[in-house]
């Protein structure tokens, strides 16, 4: 888990098809994200299988598959165009591997994608063809004697020296790099824009014209004349001339939410469906350039900051949600600061990105959900890349240091413990993966060898067959997640309290880590769980009922509740000028029904309205 962002930008791009570049080419270009053998080689293996099983499915040829699977990318971001570019130029290569009933393992090696390196074993995802992988690749190798020889991914240009793509990518190594949105007009830390860690991953700006404006600060003259935090609420009662702010939220305690977090909290995802040939269509990578600008995360759909439907369904278990049903003067006030990769050693890097201001703005609940990468990672030697205790107590430290210089009093940090990730191995190993449910050729062991072998496994110490390894990379766990309780129990800062909770729903969470990394669907009947355990649906904001002692701190007085619907960024209440801007106006009610205003003492039931993504 612990890659670059450069690595990480290349690894989504090449998701597709790799930008091909002969030996003749250009030097390289002095900047712009390059692909790591093991990536390289994963991608290839995986989109010449798609081909040649979509070629199974509709009884077709593979280069039919080739312009079938081009047809179906968005015109979005070059990715048609880009596709079938590739194509042009590997698909006569691959289209006579595959003639001679050679696997995409040995299409991959003969085409150089994948490198076999010094003293290792070659890498493969499908059992042997006969005669050994060795013997294959000799006859994949004999049959290209004529074709050009093309260099190998690491000495490539990259995606990003096509001229088309260049912004785009220059644009996502920006905000891999920093964690801040690129379209920042004002430069306040907070966007109009959903992708591109705009208001996906942080409240939307409701003027990114003016930095005085931005959802969390503490209202400014009681925002009598301008909506200054975002949250809708703004204007005076011509009634009694008390502003809209003062009435429903002073003494309400509003308080917003910040992530620090890894590839959980960010919602990381493949879908399967873009693995599965049979169900494969146009609208199965309808998603495919929204996920690509926001790292392949899905933020608006998580746990923990999610605002949007998914499939029909509101994230109505969020833990911005559920702050913001109890108190609507919490809206929009939200920040996912998570990275895929992201561990205690490496948050320093990107935790600048935080937006507050101690005299400013609002309290904040912080939660640091580092769930694995502190043990997690694709190397050879995992057990000494892992963090140690007191490297992990030193880099916390650092950290909680750095929020209560930023964080203003009242605010508190969650630390979460280490997830217990066995349930990988112990469950999974035997199963089949979407790739290999087709044919049924390809189980989890099969997989997590070749992530091994390529060193882009995820987490080598819990997805392995070594028992040896998988206990020790738990204990490790153990460790760190008792660091955590004691800084929590021993540490006191001036402005930030501290709670410390284990991670819940230990089996469970870790199924759905492993099917967002790996792209599984849920599966049909639950795990049984551990002894003491219980499962409930993964991927919910489970740390929001650990404990009382966390809804009281998250909670604070009751403000007016969430109204029925949200039909823009922010609405103003019903009486008031209205935003400074024109938002669309709210849905009118049939006449002769009771018009409903927000009250402080009202406790509606009803989830947060989502925000919509425009």
């Amino acid at each position: 888990m612990k890659s670059s962002g450069r690595m990480l930008l290349a690894a989504s791009l090449l998701f597709l098809f790799p930008a091909p570049t002969p030996c003749s080419s250009a030097p390289r270009a002095p900047s712009g994200p390059q692909l790591s053998h093991g990536h390289a080689c994963l991608g290839c293996v995986l989109i010449v299988s798609v081909v040649e099983q979509l070629a199974q499915v509709h009884n077709s040829t593979v280069r039919e598959e080739m312009e079938r699977l081009c047809s179906f990318l968005p015109e979005k971001l070059f990715l048609k165009s880009i596709c079938f570019l590739t194509a042009e130029i590997f698909g006569p290569d691959i289209i006579k591997l595959l003639s001679l009933k050679l696997n995409a393992d040995v299409v991959c090696h003969a085409l150089h994608f994948c490198k076999q390196e010094p003293g290792q074993p070659l890498c493969h995802l499908y059992n042997p063809p006969q005669g050994g992988l060795k013997h294959a690749l000799s006859r994949a190798s004999r049959s290209l004697q004529y074709t050009p020889p093309w260099t190998s991914p690491g000495d490539r240009t990259g995606i990003c020296s096509i001229p088309a793509l260049a912004k785009i990518c220059q644009k996502i190594e920006h905000v891999v790099n920093t964690s801040l949105p690129w379209e920042d007009a004002d430069g306040d830390k907070h966007s109009a824009f959903p992708t591109l860690r705009g208001f996906y991953w942080r409240g939307r700006d409701c003027d990114d014209r003016n930095r005085d404006v931005y959802p969390g600060r503490r209202p400014e003259n009681w925002d009598s004349r301008q909506d200054s935090n975002c949250n809708g609420i703004w204007g005076t009662d011509p009634k009694d001339g008390i502003p809209y702010e003062k009435k429903f939220c002073e003494g309400s305690e509003a308080k917003g939410l910040i992530v620090l977090g890894d590839s959980a909290a960010a919602h990381f995802h493949i879908p399967p469906e873009w693995l599965t040939a049979a169900h494969m269509s146009a609208q199965t990578f309808s998603n495919l350039p929204t996920a690509l600008s926001n790292e392949l995360d899905w933020p608006q759909l998580s746990g923990m900051t999610g605002f949007l439907n998914s499939a029909g369904r509101s994230p109505d278990n969020s833990v911005y949600l559920r702050l913001r049903q109890r108190n609507r003067c919490n809206h929009r006030d939200y920040q996912n600061i998570s990275r895929n990769g992201a561990s205690s050693g490496n948050l320093r890097k990107f935790l600048g990105s935080l937006s507050r201001n101690q005299l400013l703005d609002q309290p904040a609940l912080v939660v640091y959900t580092m769930l694995g990468n502190d043990v997690c990672n694709g190397k050879n030697n995992t057990e000494s890349e892992m963090s140690t205790p007191e490297a992990l107590r030193a880099h916390v430290l650092d950290t909680l240091a750095f929020l209560d210089s930023r964080l203003p009093r009242g605010s508190h940090v969650v630390l979460s413990g280490l997830a217990g990730g066995r349930f990988l191995w112990d469950t999974l190993h035997a199963r089949l993966h979407p790739l290999g449910q087709l044919n049924r050729d390809v189980t989890y062991k099969q997989l997590y060898a070749f992530l091994s072998c390529l060193q882009v496994n995820p987490c080598r110490g819990w997805m392995t067959a070594n028992e040896t390894l998988r206990t020790l990379t738990s204990q490790r766990a153990l460790q760190l997640s008792k660091v955590l309780q004691e800084i929590a129990a021993s540490e006191k800062f001036a402005s930030l309290s501290l709670l410390y909770l284990d991670y819940p729903l230990r089996e469970s969470s870790l199924a759905a880590r492993r099917r967002v990394l790996l792209g599984e669907s849920a599966p049909a009947v639950a795990p049984r769980p551990r002894e003491g355990e219980s499962v409930q649906r993964p991927d919910r904001a489970a740390v929001w009922g650990s404990g009382r002692s966390l809804r009281a701190a998250a909670s604070g007085a009751l403000g007016p509740s969430a109204p029925e619907r949200d039909d823009g960024p922010g609405l103003s209440p019903p009486g008031s000028p209205g935003p400074r801007r024109p938002w669309p106006a709210p849905r009118q009610r049939p006449q002769g029904r009771r018009q409903p205003r927000p009250s402080p003492s009202s406790r509606s039931t009803r989830p947060g309205a989502p925000e919509p993504p425009q």
